[in-house]
């Protein structure tokens, strides 16, 4: 089989998870300067086999596109041009960063480590993908 990737795409930074080989288990990768990204992006998918990325969709509590919404689009749309082979889904990103806070606090960290956005991100994306293998499961 293959990976299955997720990005939690940020203005300025993007945390990435990835899944392992048979897409059983999520793990956080990176956190990468988002201007940097594409890159990253490419060199990794030359290493490694991806089918498939998932790319953070920001919405708000009444299911409204956030104001990031627009920023992402744009990444989006880049992202496809780029990678044209390369399968998106976009999945709801709602809660992820309370819930990677919340993981952090669970996990024994102290406050100045839970200060870490890049960490945060990374979470996020990793709690986005695993919430996508499991409902994928079901």
């Amino acid at each position: 089989m293959a990976r299955i990737l997720a990005l939690d795409y940020g203005q300025k930074r993007t945390g990435i998870a990835v899944t392992d080989d048979f897409q059983i288990i999520a793990s956080g990768l990176a956190t990468i300067a988002s201007e940097k990204l594409m890159p990253y992006l490419e060199a990794y998918f030359k290493r490694e086999n991806v089918v498939k990325v998932l790319i953070g969709e920001p919405k708000q509590m009444n299911g409204e596109p956030s104001e990031s919404a627009v920023i992402i689009e744009k990444f989006v749309a880049d992202f496809k041009l780029k990678f044209t082979e390369m399968q998106v889904i976009r999945v709801d990103e709602r809660f992820t960063s309370k819930m990677a806070f919340q993981t952090m606090i669970d996990s024994g960290l102290k406050k100045k480590q839970r200060q870490n956005k890049a960490l945060l991100d990374e979470i996020s994306a990793t709690i986005m993908l695993q919430d996508y293998l499991t409902r994928k499961m079901i």
